[in-house]
């Protein structure tokens, strides 16, 4: 069914990001509409798996540090408005050899962003949680507000609080094209009706590319999988929130990351990349293989051995990764009215509360008062 309402904006994609661009769009008092082709929340794309990972020590770059103290806050604001656990502080480690980009960027964010943490070597590591077993010569910057985030819980907070403020949500709505009206607007058209409004929010995951030409080849989705197995005995304690930080950690065999225990059995992890299938969002394996959990399954025996019981579940999601693995976060050169956010790359989802934020601003101002040169996209020019 067709409308003839005129929103403020209109956001596309009500995962991670589009949920809270929706939230902090309303909170400014905006008419807003979000369009989500599936559930609120659900498991088809990246915003799913019971926990992401959230810490201050930032490896992959500098910058991206004064954007993470500003998600805590947002995140500690939500779960205070909501009553929602959205944030689990255990602690994090990032590890691996002296001279690897884990551990050495870790610290280097650390030393510049004046970040509490401790470095620790890996047999210090293997003392202090007897979870883990790294070889005893790694190294490791521990820092004790890292985490996780709940990603469902986060999605259900943000939605709630939009529609608190206003906001008209829709699931089970797919967008079909958009198209920009003459008096400088947008004009979206899905499988239900046609909505017009003044800026356009593309938060659509691995499908945003399919959205906005200039994200051809920028915005790439690959396919991941996750395992959970279960502690064996006496040792599912050691692998509890209170006792076992999130970790990255750098390894012969790739780069992994995982989390304690948290809301369903077993210890989680995952590996960056995990074997390298891009994939389109509409037409790949979604149902995890022996092959998938044979790959995480080693890897945890090897470095928590304690850890390496019974499978308790498995499972797929997408990155959608950059060429640069940096995040996307513009207007198109071509409509100036469209904010896109895209290209997260697997690391993204800690900081959804702040981007959107972010997002939200690029749509109302065309620009922000965050630091994001960085993620423009005229670096892939």
């Amino acid at each position: 069914m067709a409308t003839t309402d005129r929103y403020d904006t209109i956001v596309v994609g009500v995962g991670g990001m589009g949920s809270a661009t929706a939230y902090h769009l309303a909170e400014r008092g905006l008419d807003v509409l979000g369009l989500e082709r599936y559930d609120i929340p659900h498991t088809k794309g990246s915003s799913h798996g019971i926990t992401r990972i959230i810490r201050r020590a930032y490896y992959e770059h500098p910058a991206y540090v004064p954007l993470i103290e500003r998600a805590y806050d947002l995140w500690d604001d939500l779960a205070a408005e909501t009553g929602r656990d959205v944030i689990h502080r255990t602690g994090s480690i990032d590890a691996g050899p002296a001279d690897n980009a884990v551990f050495a960027g870790s610290k280097r964010s650390c030393e510049e962003h004046d970040i509490p943490h401790e470095v620790l070597t890996g047999a210090e590591v293997n003392e202090r949680f007897p979870g883990y077993e790294l070889p005893e010569d790694y190294r490791a910057v521990y820092q004790e507000d890292g985490g996780f985030v709940v990603p469902e819980q986060a999605i259900i907070g943000h939605t709630v609080a939009a529609q608190a403020r206003g906001a008209e949500i829709h699931a089970r709505e797919q967008v079909e094209d958009w198209a920009e009206t003459n008096d400088g607007g947008v004009r979206v058209r899905t499988d239900r009706g046609v909505y017009v409004a003044d800026s356009l929010v593309l938060a659509a995951g691995a499908w945003t590319h399919t959205l906005a030409d200039a994200l051809d080849g920028l915005a790439v989705p690959e396919r991941q999988a996750l395992a959970w197995f279960q502690p064996d005995g006496s040792a599912l304690r050691d692998y509890q929130p209170e006792s076992f930080p999130v970790w990255n950690l750098s390894v012969p065999e790739g780069r992994f990351y995982g989390f304690p225990v948290h809301d369903v059995p077993g210890f989680k992890l995952g590996k960056y990349h995990h074997r390298e299938e891009t994939v389109d969002p509409d037409d790949f394996d979604r149902e995890p293989n022996r092959a998938d959990e044979a790959l995480l399954r080693d890897v945890t025996e090897k470095y928590f051995p304690g850890a390496a019981g019974p499978t308790m579940a498995l499972s797929t999601c997408m990155f959608t990764n950059s060429p640069d693995e940096h995040f996307i976060l513009d207007t198109l050169p071509e409509h100036p009215q469209v904010a896109v956010g895209a290209g997260f790359s697997g690391h993204g989802f800690k900081f959804a509360s702040v981007i959107g934020e972010i997002l939200a601003d690029l749509a109302v101002d065309g620009e922000s008062d965050h630091s994001i040169g960085m993620f423009g996209l005229d670096r892939f020019d």
